[in-house]
């Protein structure tokens, strides 16, 4: 019987690998927390109008790459393809609008997108994400890339170059949309199928285009930012200075577009060097008509999506650190009946305690026990047998060391164990400061 295999584009994450997770997720957090921004939480599956309303019926992510289901007497839905439209949704639904601005809320969550599977690009993936809503300043925007900065710098990421653009608002960019139809129309027949679709109703998309054809063909473009308003040139010239003042360093890059419909203003992206073609580690902008356009109330607001694959990648590439995966404090090894159901009794008490302790389940000898133990990484073992009981004393053995005291087995032996992993966890650091102070 052949095997049943994982769907393409997706990654188990193996217990091996997940402390590298725990390591983002929780660095992620807690850098979201220290900015101001509160947790939300939304629904895997949204109406599929929610999508084609916010991201755009001409964007790739609504023509090609939607998972679109439907069920009997429902609506359509959709699997959420990134995390700002059914945030904004549920900021919208739940009344956060009238709760003061700004409003800060970021999220881990998975996202699908039925795309070409490649290093750093699965149809799940996985995104932490920011969102601040109620506010026009530029002032937020750099707050907002600081936040991402100050991540990747937790994370211990180097060679990131954060790049910039500015993509106007909605009079300025028809403009600069004219200038694109004028430009790629003298070149018409020369595009993909797709993009001649898009030249009159978003020209701005042939400037994603990965047709090698298309990509020449709008290397000479022009750029959105020599069309820009006073207005929006007088924002981006002070994110400028606001990025300045925060001492983070940035490049213009007027080719960035974003291939969001719902992006105005403010783009930016991180790009490192180190994880190959899929080199954007983080990218966001503002996004003043969103709300707007979903409930007819005008409200501004930015945010930015960081992939979490992409992040392990380029943190695995430079050789960044990771929390150490969580190793069992104690195994209880037993010989015989009675010990068994002793250490039995004295893990429970131990993990009440906040212990990781482990004992035998599958009914083996000494030896395959000492070897189990020894292979979960256990920092201590304690063997259990009839002469243990009866003494009341066994010994306490160092797996790192190979040392072994004589312990109580009495109401004492939770201090007493404590103090011995409290002893080694100094040592281990007295370690790791001299090997610090040698470098």
């Amino acid at each position: 019987m052949a095997m049943i295999q994982r769907p393409k584009g997706t990654a188990d994450v193996v217990p091996a690998q997940a402390y590298k997770w725990h390591t983002v997720e929780k660095l992620a957090s807690e850098t979201a927390e220290q900015f101001g921004f509160k947790e939300i939480r939304v629904p895997t599956f949204e109406e599929t109008g929610l999508f084609l309303r916010s991201v755009g019926e001409t964007t790739d992510v609504v023509q090609k790459e939607m998972y679109t289901v439907t069920a009997t007497g429902d609506s359509e839905f959709t699997l959420r393809p990134e995390g700002t439209a059914g945030v904004m949704r549920a900021v919208i639904e739940n009344g956060i609008l009238n709760d003061g601005f700004p409003q800060k809320l970021y999220y881990i969550l998975s996202c699908f997108r039925h795309e070409n599977v490649q290093k750093g690009r699965l149809r799940e993936f996985h995104q932490f994400g920011c969102e601040m809503v109620g506010t026009a300043d530029p002032k937020a925007d750099a707050d907002v890339i600081a936040l991402a900065k100050n991540l990747m710098d937790r994370v211990g990421l180097k060679n990131i170059e954060l790049n910039i653009n500015s993509i106007g608002c909605p009079t300025c960019r028809a403009k600069y949309q004219q200038a694109l139809r004028d430009y790629f129309g003298a070149r018409r027949e020369e595009l993909c199928d797709t993009c001649k679709e898009r030249l009159e109703k978003n020209p701005m998309r042939l400037l994603d285009c990965k047709s090698p054809i298309c990509k020449e063909i709008g290397k000479d473009a022009p750029l959105i930012i020599d069309y820009l308003c006073d207005e929006c040139n007088d924002h981006f010239e002070k994110l400028k200075k606001n990025l300045s003042l925060m001492n983070i360093d940035f490049v213009v890059n007027p080719r960035i577009v974003r291939g969001l419909d719902y992006y105005t203003r403010t783009v930016f992206e991180f790009i490192s060097k180190d994880i190959g073609a899929q080199g954007t580690v983080c990218a966001g902008g503002r996004y003043d008509g969103l709300i707007g356009e979903l409930c007819g109330k005008q409200v501004p607001a930015l945010g930015f999506g960081m992939g979490l694959e992409r992040l392990i990648l380029t943190m695995e590439s430079q050789n960044c650190d990771f929390m150490e995966a969580k190793t069992c404090d104690l195994y209880i090894a037993s010989m015989g009946e009675a010990a068994s159901e002793r250490a039995m009794a004295m893990t429970m008490e131990l993990r009440d305690e906040g212990f990781f302790v482990e004992y035998d389940l599958v009914g083996r000898g000494i030896k395959p026990q000492m070897k189990y133990a020894d292979k979960i990484g256990s920092k201590f073992v304690l063997v259990l047998g009839d002469n243990e009981l009866e003494t009341g004393e066994a010994k306490l053995k160092n797996m790192a060391s190979g040392e072994q005291v004589a312990v109580k087995l009495d109401n004492s032996f939770t201090d007493t164990f404590s103090n011995a992993l409290m002893a080694e966890m100094f040592k281990d650091l007295d370690e790791e400061l001299a090997e610090l102070g040698r470098k």
